[in-house]
């Protein structure tokens, strides 16, 4: 005789696998962004800049699919910590750019092995990884539409 699947068991959500998965990955950087003086989510914005420096902070909410409500305290605690300089736009005084100081970019150095880190604590082989990550990209622009 076979059971049904419980539709609302917790062990069958796809979301509750995924938000464990994310909690427990954001746990397992925190000793290695300790170090840095980061919180996850400033490794995020540092991530962009160290590759985009001088970006207007509307595109990095839209890299970070993050709304200004959010991004301006980080930006703010950022900046306060002496990693970002938030500045005008030179030839549009109403949009914000950022720019990384001495600091910011000698904190990329430091940062370099976290992510080789993260992917042995993670396990798998590049191609697992790139699927996860793929399925992650997916789900992310259904739940957008």
């Amino acid at each position: 005789m076979s059971q049904k699947m419980d539709p609302l068991a917790l062990e069958n959500q796809v979301c509750f696998a995924m938000y464990s998965a994310t909690n427990a990955l954001i746990r397992a950087y925190r000793p290695l962004l300790d170090q840095l003086s980061l919180t996850y989510p400033q490794y995020l914005v540092m991530m962009v800049l160290w590759k985009e420096s001088g970006i207007s902070v509307k595109t990095l909410g839209e890299k970070l699919h993050l709304d200004s409500g959010t991004l301006t305290p980080l930006l703010k605690r950022l900046e306060t910590k002496a990693l970002v300089i938030r500045d005008r736009n030179k030839d549009d005084e109403r949009v914000r750019v950022l720019h990384l100081t001495e600091a910011g970019k000698a904190l990329h150095q430091q940062a370099k092995g976290i992510p080789e880190l993260m992917r042995c604590k993670v396990g798998g082989d590049a191609e697992q990884l790139r699927q996860l990550k793929q399925l992650c990209e997916n789900a992310l622009m259904n739940l957008k539409d």
